[in-house]
């Protein structure tokens, strides 16, 4: 079959200077150790490029067009995470979960959403990698990936720290809400009635599209709609 490993990292692990050279992974340590050293140096250059991909999501305007292409990039943040120093990749087919997909396309609506996602992603790569290195493993581009972690993780740490406190709050809404009606209820001595699941049911969808839509930068993204029909008034 085609490999698609680029050589210029590759054949620095493989002493045969064959790509074959890892699929004995699983029986010589020794080999597992040079993989999964090629393996993380892949994921770091591909984390590399997340500034850039970072500033280019901040220019679009267009929700739509914005979820076309934050979609994909959340995708792939989340599967780099998932196969940095997993040995699964040299036996078989690794894949980030389909109900993990399902939530980042639900979760990926505003560019504070498209920054929390990257920061945790991020986090938990650097978590990855510093729990190997105390484990004694020597991993060449340890220090690319911490350098490259910590500047993902600044770059988008505001919009998540803005994002967390409007969700948060909307938490709080939800809960405060409802032990109210149940207090309410229990001195009055007496049942809650079956509505207030329904009730409690509709504050919460309420208060999750409160936080989304007060979430910072969500306003800047307007429906392809909305911006065709500004053009059209100015032409």
């Amino acid at each position: 079959g085609r490999a698609w490993w680029p050589q210029s990292v590759w054949k620095k692990y493989s002493p045969t200077g064959d790509l074959g050279y890892f699929a004995d992974s699983q029986k010589d340590p020794k080999i597992l150790r040079s993989s999964l050293s090629c393996l993380n140096e892949l994921v770091t250059d591909a984390l590399e490029l997340a500034p850039d991909c970072l500033a280019y999501m901040a220019q679009l305007d267009c929700l739509e067009i914005f979820r076309f292409c934050a979609i994909p990039q959340v995708m792939a943040i989340a599967t780099l995470d998932k196969l940095y120093a997993n040995p699964d990749v040299f036996t078989g087919v690794v894949k980030i979960r389909k109900g993990l997909s399902c939530k980042l396309i639900l979760q990926t609506n505003s560019l504070a959403e498209l920054h929390t996602i990257f920061y945790d992603f991020s986090s938990s790569i650097k978590a990855k990698a510093e729990a190997e290195h105390k484990k004694g493993v020597q991993d060449p581009s340890f220090e690319r990936t911490i350098r490259i972690c910590d500047k993902v993780m600044e770059l988008t740490k505001e919009l998540r720290i803005r994002s967390t406190f409007y969700y948060n709050a909307a938490i709080m809404f939800v809960l405060g809400s409802g032990l109210a009606m149940f207090n309410f209820a229990f001195k009055k001595g007496e049942n809650l009635p079956p509505t207030f699941s329904i009730a409690l049911g509709i504050m919460t969808i309420m208060a999750f599209t409160s936080s989304s839509s007060s979430s910072p930068t969500q306003s800047s993204l307007k429906p392809a709609s909305e911006i065709n029909a500004t053009i059209k008034k100015k032409a």
